[in-house]
């Protein structure tokens, strides 16, 4: 039993109050879950701020317009919500729920399961019904919902609902962009994120969320790729799944394995790891390729500038969706960058001064970065793609190595401080002093200086050679 579960049932015993929705979904699944709904009878603030307190927690409203209010354990490690019963009446209130795995109900204090809709069944059979249509009408983000279940339950749609919800989709654009993105977060976040995709276009969703992805169908591009620009995005989302679920599949194994796959759990923003992060880097990463689509003379085609403008065309689509400013910059950034680690392939070997400066523009996502390339590169199987693959590949390892490795020592203390240097050399702080101590830096990753000494002597050296 839940911990969410368990202060519940102690702090609300003998009242007439139900175990509904996902959680008694979950049980049936046996799916470990901190999020709890409870139906009541009375009113719901008095038995939100029972279990709160029974809890050491804290209670707050949660809407107006339904009445709910939610309890949340200590450290927000587990929450219940509790609602009131729509009219007063259990069977009326399931009646009004969204699929029929949704629409069961259990006694809180324990009792028969209540399963007027045949949702135990559909659950047997992984199948995801409506209740009623009207139930889509009432809310539009259900028709987003449903494919949300469908991936992170693995059930398929059934055929009546699969229309219902193409019939209602364009409707989620009256939904707050909050709440689709809630909704859409997890759909990239599930295990069968590429299926969720698929599903969201089969039903017009990604037309009314994403149309920037929308948009990539059936733009061609050169001999080196092997699928239109829609194709070869999904490709890389499945490139990136496959990275988390294992680094040594995609070709970063040894040494490299356990700092990807740590990096990739690591938390990054709402709510979401960096390895979430990174698909919704690998879905944008080409969406200004529309735009900047060019076929020359003999029919080569080029998308020159698709990275910096994709960068501006992620941020804009995340910040439509009121996702948080650290995500939006993150996949901004990928975005970005995400063409920087090709350029250098053919400059192998490459020297310590090229690598540092590649850290340093794709700082502080420089890991992130490259495995977005090695996901890209993977999908890119037109002309010449194994030897182009084997040597990204081995570029990628390497540049890894160094960006994990200067992970892990944390910031680096300069061989001299900046107000010493200014002294040192009789010049004030400004543009040229940070200039002069970001060659140091590089200076010093080259190998071509590592004291104080040598870092004044070379700062003085730089200075005069500028007149």
């Amino acid at each position: 039993m839940s911990a969410a579960l368990e202060v519940a049932r102690a702090a609300l015993a003998g009242e007439d109050a139900w175990l509904v929705g996902g959680a008694v979904r979950d049980r049936v699944l046996s799916r470990d879950t901190d999020d709890v709904d409870v139906a009541v009878a009375g009113e719901p603030r008095s038995a939100a701020r029972r279990i709160a307190k029974a809890a050491g927690g804290a209670s707050f409203q949660l809407s107006h317009e339904f009445g709910g209010w939610r309890a949340v354990g200590p450290e927000h490690s587990w929450h219940v919500d509790v609602l009131p019963l729509r009219d007063g009446d259990l069977q009326a209130d399931l009646a009004g729920r969204d699929f029929t795995v949704n629409a069961m109900a259990e006694p809180l204090g324990g009792g028969d399961l209540v399963d007027p809709h045949g949702g135990l069944a559909d659950l047997e059979a992984r199948r995801l019904r409506m209740v009623a249509e009207q139930a889509l009408r009432d809310d539009p983000l259900r028709t987003l919902r449903a494919v949300r279940f469908a991936v992170e339950l693995g059930f398929a749609i059934e055929p009546a609902t699969a229309t219902a919800v193409r019939a209602h989709a364009p409707l989620i654009a009256q939904v707050s962009p909050e709440r689709v993105f809630a909704e859409l977060k997890r759909v990239v976040a599930a295990p069968r994120v590429r299926d969720g995709i698929e599903l969201m276009e089969e039903a017009g969703l990604l037309a009314a969320v994403l149309p920037e992805l929308e948009a990539l169908h059936g733009v061609a591009q050169s001999v080196y790729h092997h699928a239109d620009v829609f194709g070869h995005t999904l490709e890389v989302l499945d490139a990136v799944v496959a990275m988390e679920a294992d680094p040594a599949a995609v070709g970063l194994g040894g040494e490299l394995e356990a700092p990807v796959a740590a990096l990739l759990a690591e938390p990054l923003a709402n709510e979401l790891t960096r390895g979430t992060g990174l698909r919704f880097a690998a879905l944008l990463h080409d969406a200004a390729k529309p735009q900047t689509r060019d076929e020359l003379p003999g029919g080569r085609i080029t998308f020159v500038g698709h990275d910096s403008e994709g960068a501006d065309l992620a941020r804009d689509v995340l910040r439509r969706l009121r996702a948080s400013e650290r995500l939006s910059g993150y996949v901004a950034s990928l975005t970005r960058h995400h063409l920087d680690l090709g350029f250098l392939v053919h400059e192998r070997p490459l020297s310590r001064r090229t690598i540092w400066r590649y850290l340093v523009a794709t700082a502080p996502n420089s890991a992130d970065v490259t495995l977005l390339t090695v996901a890209d590169r993977l999908a890119t199987r037109g002309r010449n793609a194994e030897p182009a693959i084997a040597a990204h590949l081995e570029l990628a390892r390497e540049v890894l190595t160094h960006a994990f490795a200067l992970r892990e020592a944390g910031p680096q203390k300069p061989l001299v401080p900046g107000d010493e240097l200014a002294a040192e050399l009789g010049i004030h702080p400004g543009p040229e002093l940070g200039e002069l101590l970001r060659t140091l830096e590089e200076d010093r990753y080259a190998g071509a200086i590592s004291t104080r000494d040598e870092a004044v002597a070379r700062a003085r050296q730089l200075l005069e050679a500028r007149g």
